[in-house]
């Protein structure tokens, strides 16, 4: 009797609710957490168990919560104590160790900070910028400690910016929130949703425990060439350029603008086997606008 593949999400948001979809419409089981009880609604009517969790509030019964996972997925980012995800279940992680086939954290391109412009690669040497970043390293570094000790599946996934339905250049013109910041020279890598689950489920089929990849589309471009885009399929005018310095951006937005690199994504491609559907971000714009004319 073939045993059911079964994903655990630490953390059932964005991403990880795209790549939930996509394995249950392959028969999969899903489970997960969210933050908050009242978030569960619609994933438990998915037929998706789900369950509270965060460091004040650890599961409360993670033996049951937990059995029959074949893969697990930690999306929950750390603070500065460390990563909830491990502070409070790494023992209970450690001890389902056996059934585990694939272990994914999702980090952050971040961890290489700056390059002004130039490239990194997984090889890169980590140059964090800011205190997130810093807290992201040291998250990486914890999970493949674990992976270590206990010899599980491990994977580390840095991840560019993310797009997609909901989440795109397309929304933020749409309400009227997006910007055009007129720093030259800077560059963001991004990727769409729908290949960052791509990937993730590549390296289910393919798992090289301990590994790290970069997750980034084929293009990185300025942000500014982004946003025009958009408004160009969109039909409206692009927003005027702001000099960073006098953009009203939030502290978290304006962080972004600390590091400029363009990120290789070689690594998916040759040992995942992935071809990307959105190589760049004209490709997933065009496409997110297509599929909401359809729907």
């Amino acid at each position: 009797m073939v045993t059911p593949s079964r994903l655990f999400c630490f953390g059932l948001g964005y991403t990880a609710q795209v790549l939930a979809r996509r394995l249950a419409a392959r028969g999969w089981e899903i489970a997960g957490t969210v933050r908050e009880a009242d978030q569960a609604g619609e994933l438990t009517r998915a037929g998706w168990c789900v369950s509270a969790f965060s460091r004040a509030r650890p599961l409360a019964d993670p033996d049951r919560i937990l059995a029959g996972v074949t893969h697990l997925l930690s999306s929950i980012p750390p603070d500065e104590t460390g990563d909830p995800v491990l502070d409070c279940h790494g023992a209970d992680i450690a001890a389902a160790g056996a059934r585990l086939r694939w272990i994914g954290y999702l980090s952050t391109t971040a961890v290489y900070g700056t390059r002004d412009g130039g490239w990194v690669d997984e090889d890169s040497d980590l140059r964090p910028s800011s205190a997130r970043a810093r807290h992201r390293m040291a998250a990486e570094k914890a999970w493949l400690a674990l992976h270590r000790r206990h010899d599980l599946p491990v994977h580390v996934f840095r991840l560019a910016g993310i797009y997609g339905p909901g989440r795109s250049a397309l929304d933020a013109v749409r309400a009227g929130t997006a910007k055009r910041i007129d720093k030259p020279g800077q560059v963001f890598s991004r990727i769409h949703v729908e290949d960052l689950a791509r990937v993730l489920e590549a390296s289910m089929a393919r798992p090289d425990p301990g590994r790290i990849y970069n997750v980034c589309d084929d293009d990185p471009a300025p942000p500014a060439d982004v946003v025009a885009h958009a408004c160009a399929l969109l039909g409206v005018a692009p927003p005027p350029l702001v000099p960073l310095e006098a953009a009203a951006l939030s502290p978290m937005a304006r962080s972004f603008y600390r590091d400029n690199k363009r990120v290789r994504n070689r690594r998916i491609k040759e040992e995942l086997g992935v071809t990307l559907r959105y190589p760049g971000y004209r490709d997933g714009l065009r496409a997110i606008l297509e599929a909401e004319d359809e729907s």
